[in-house]
């Protein structure tokens, strides 16, 4: 009797997951308490960064059976099995389908257009240009990361990071890293890119400063005209059926984030447009975020592929930073003084994050010359840029 007392117990020790706990585990588990403490505290991204950190939680701890990287990480040239994953995966592979599938950067992606006010960008569509000269971080890093070895698909899943916006990496990368095994996972791209989201106060600010005079830094704007009512309808009708016909590989996320501004602008369906701002986009963001986090595991982060990344996308996001800010200096110049370069950082994607330090960097100067909404202009257009950079990447890969 008490020897099969002893099986029993030697029976749940070695089946449970301490015995199969490994030091990556821990360390990766170690990480997900950080970032948690970077959301609930400091309050980093805390809608993305909490669920992210407790999928990489969930994903980490040993025989808990809901995520299986082998369902996912398939031999070149063969497809997913997703009747294989229906049948045999966990929870969170049931919920990955949903990022494999790229249906959840879209819905994201309708969400923001029902938030976002596009006024700025049609009062001045010059923004555009700020805009697209912040994607160039994006394809120099594409470059760069080629020459140092990745793949095609991998070097375009880094370079995304560079535009800022989580929904829009996850959308490339997903797409790229699929039907093969790569050293760089959704998850990792994803994981950098919100990491990016989140810390953009800290990096943006000391590139406008370096790059810009104080003279320029306290240029003030003129005001902006009014938008009517009939301009902001047309605007996404239009945009969408220009950026289809000329990068079709990009309508899919143009097409939702145009969607949702109708919906914002039209002022007939606003049960649409708040489901879309609040109950969809909160859905969505929770099994986003957990289904990313749950990507996130061991062998994978914890390599020197993960470093690469880390170091690229941050190099992208730099670059994309400095580049609109030149461009600003440009605009500045040919207009005779009238444009701020600091609204050139905004260009990327974080929405309204980008924006908000164009504000901030110039308010230091002077604190009665509000940019924001100027700023703004090139935020959205930032948006609709890395919407395209990403159809470009797309097309030009795959």
């Amino acid at each position: 009797m008490f020897q099969i007392f002893i099986d029993t117990i030697d029976s749940l020790v070695q089946s449970s997951g301490l015995a199969q706990m490994s030091w990556q585990n821990f360390v990766m588990i170690l990480i997900s308490f950080l970032f948690m403490f970077l959301a609930i505290k400091k309050g980093y991204e805390p809608l993305l960064l909490l669920p992210i950190a407790f999928g990489m939680l969930l994903t980490n701890l040993p025989a808990t059976e809901m995520y299986h990287p082998e369902l996912w990480n398939i031999d070149g040239g063969q497809q997913i099995d997703f009747g294989r994953v229906l049948h045999d995966g966990g929870l969170l592979d049931l919920l990955y389908i949903g990022v494999k599938l790229q249906i959840y950067p879209a819905l994201i992606f309708l969400g923001i257009g029902c938030m976002t006010d596009f006024a700025p960008l049609i009062a001045n569509p010059k923004s555009f240009l700020l805009g697209a000269a912040a994607q160039a971080g994006i394809f120099i890093t594409f470059l760069g990361a080629a020459a140092l070895g990745f793949t095609p698909a991998e070097a375009g899943s880094i370079a995304i990071i560079g535009g800022a916006d989580g929904p829009t990496s996850i959308f490339v990368s997903s797409r790229l890293l699929s039907g093969g095994k790569y050293d760089v996972e959704v998850g990792t791209i994803a994981l950098a890119a919100y990491t990016y989201m989140a810390l953009v106060p800290l990096i943006q600010p000391p590139i406008m400063r370096a790059l810009t005079t104080k003279k320029e830094r306290l240029i003030r704007m003129e005001q902006l005209r009014t938008v009517s009512r009939t301009e902001k309808i047309i605007f996404p009708i239009a945009v969408t059926v220009i950026i289809a016909l000329l990068v079709p590989s990009a309508a899919p996320l143009v097409g939702m984030l145009m969607l949702g501004n109708l919906f914002r602008e039209c002022g007939c369906v606003d049960r649409l447009t708040k489901t879309a701002q609040n109950e969809l986009m909160n859905i969505i963001t929770i099994f986003l975020g957990i289904s990313v986090g749950a990507t996130t595991v061991a062998d994978k982060v914890i390599s020197f592929a993960f470093v690469k990344v880390i170091i690229l996308g941050v190099l992208a996001f730099m670059i994309g930073t400095a580049a609109g800010v030149l461009f600003g200096k440009i605009m500045c110049k040919v207009t005779g003084g009238k444009v701020n370069p600091l609204i050139g950082s905004a260009g990327v994607s974080a929405v309204p994050m980008a924006a908000r330090q164009s504000q901030r960097v110039g308010a230091e100067e002077d604190p009665t010359n509000f940019l924001l909404m100027h700023a703004m202009g090139p935020n959205v257009a930032g948006v609709i840029g890395s919407a395209v950079a990403a159809g470009v990447l797309l097309s030009i890969i795959k």
